[in-house]
């Protein structure tokens, strides 16, 4: 099983930016990056394919980019201009390593492993 452990969560100002990590145990197929807010679902971010193909949410294109470490199995999410709206706990998780991914996956369900999260705080 991959384990992942999130980093770099902290509290900013409005247009500031955070880089958040995730480091994976294991190597991962694809993974992606999920956030929580009281209050709110948890929707999905960004994602990232077993060939370093990326994809985004709607309300983060264009700020977010995911990118990784190959050789540690590190991957990072930059995040710019952010928004009060971003504020919630940022997760990573991770497919399979059985499976490679050529895009990242439709359904939440491929993400089999989970790392505790990272708060994030983006105060206006």
């Amino acid at each position: 099983q991959v384990q992942l452990v999130e980093s770099g969560g902290d509290s900013v100002q409005a247009g500031g930016s955070l880089r958040l990590s995730c480091a994976a145990s294991g190597r991962p197929a694809a993974v992606g990056w999920f956030r929580r807010s009281p209050g709110k679902a948890r929707e999905w971010v960004a994602c990232i394919d077993s060939f370093g193909g990326t994809d985004y949410s709607v309300s983060t294109r264009g700020r977010f980019t995911f990118s990784k470490e190959n050789a540690n199995n590190i991957f990072y999410l930059q995040m710019n201009s952010l928004k009060p709206e971003d504020t919630g706990m940022y997760y990573c998780a991770a497919t399979s390593p059985s499976k490679s991914w050529a895009g990242c996956p439709a359904e939440d369900k491929h993400y089999i492993s989970w790392g505790q999260g990272t708060q994030v705080t983006v105060s206006s």
